[in-house]
């Protein structure tokens, strides 16, 4: 198998720890790190080292002209994303563009239609939909085991604190636009990217940032006929045990990234109880409260791989895939549009004063 020649923008803790080291691997069937992009020459020197074979250079723009280039991934600085993701299509090139895709909903529009224009891909590395630990919990959603879904809640949470650029507003940085792009996309998948979506209620705070962005969010997303979708990114949280749980109406299922347990009832085995309406009484006559111990199912077990070894994988032989044979991507960059108009509207429901 030929491998494509890919263009890698930014060597940052995205371009070098996520996207480098998937790419350095024998898992990486499709690509070759042919160019890396790096503002600092410390990083320009290690890349030489690190992707043999390779060019560096300073600047993304020296890639243009070029035609051996089939891939670029922009790992650039989030408020950056736009901008030279637009200059990369526009001069020809297919791009992975690191989340968050954009600013706001009108520069994710801007991209598609550009892409669409150049007959070129647009991906974005929204690889969480990928995720064993999310595709293993929207299987169970959708099999009906756990009955109807009534709310998906979904916690990115710890007790932590952060104090570089991803910190402050006029990076883009922020819990939302940081971590928020893969809750966020969660709960729109468990609502099937409903075009109906509404963000019912959200609040962004301040708690143990050095920075003038949030690091607390609440984001409550509704559609007509989904289940309530309920999401928390907080970094005061010490004692969250789950990262998706789904309430049915036959029973509960929750995992981490590593992990499920789920405990439900099956139909016939609890037969239903007939209603009373009087007052319940035991045979003494004294007040009875109506209680019973259902029959239930347990199950837990571990997942294999994780959101950046497995899912990082299935993103680029999906993106390989669909350059060299046209097959659709799995994650479309309308899902990630989604997402950011999400993230636009939490943004300007809570305005906070920017201090940087």
């Amino acid at each position: 198998m030929n491998k494509l020649k890919l263009a890698l923008i930014g060597q940052g803790r995205s371009g070098r720890d996520i996207h480098g080291k998937f790419l350095k691997t024998e898992s990486n069937l499709w690509f070759e790190v042919a160019a890396v992009v790096e503002l600092d020459a410390d990083r320009r020197q290690r890349a030489l080292a690190e992707y043999p074979g390779c060019e560096v250079m300073e600047d993304y723009r020296s890639l243009f002209g070029r035609t051996d280039i089939d891939l670029v991934v922009n790992a650039s600085f989030s408020d950056e994303h736009y901008a030279i993701t637009k200059e990369l299509l526009l001069n020809g090139f297919n791009v992975i563009v690191e989340k968050p895709m954009a600013r706001n909903y009108f520069e994710c529009s801007d991209l598609i239609r550009i892409a669409k224009e150049k007959q070129v891909t647009l991906a974005v590395f929204q690889q969480t939909f990928l995720a064993p630990y999310y595709v293993a919990a929207k299987r169970v959603a959708e099999s009906g085991m756990l009955g109807e879904i009534k709310q998906v809640s979904i916690r990115f949470n710890g007790l932590s604190r952060r104090w570089d650029w991803q910190t402050t507003q006029m990076k883009m940085g922020g819990s939302v636009y940081n971590t928020g792009p893969h809750p966020i996309g969660i709960g729109l998948g468990f609502l099937e990217f409903d075009e109906h979506v509404r963000v019912e209620y959200s609040k962004l705070d301040l708690a143990l940032t050095s920075g003038d962005a949030e690091d607390y969010a609440k984001i409550i997303l509704s559609a007509p006929g989904k289940p309530v979708v309920d999401i928390e990114i907080s970094s005061i949280d010490a004692f969250c045990d789950y990262n998706i749980k789904l309430q049915g109406t036959k029973g509960t299922y929750k995992c981490t990234t590593k992990a499920y347990q789920t405990k439900y009832i099956v139909d016939g085995e609890n037969p239903e109880q007939p209603l009373i309406i009087e007052p319940l009484r035991n045979e003494e006559g004294l007040p009875l409260y109506c209680t019973e111990k259902l029959v239930t199912h347990e199950e837990q077990e571990k997942y294999s791989g994780s959101a950046f070894d497995v899912a990082v994988h299935d993103f680029y032989e999906m993106v390989y895939e669909n350059l060299t044979k046209g097959t659709p991507l799995k994650v479309t960059p309308e899902q990630a549009t989604q997402v950011i108009r999400v993230i636009e509207t939490v943004h300007a429901e809570n305005p906070l004063p920017k201090k940087y």
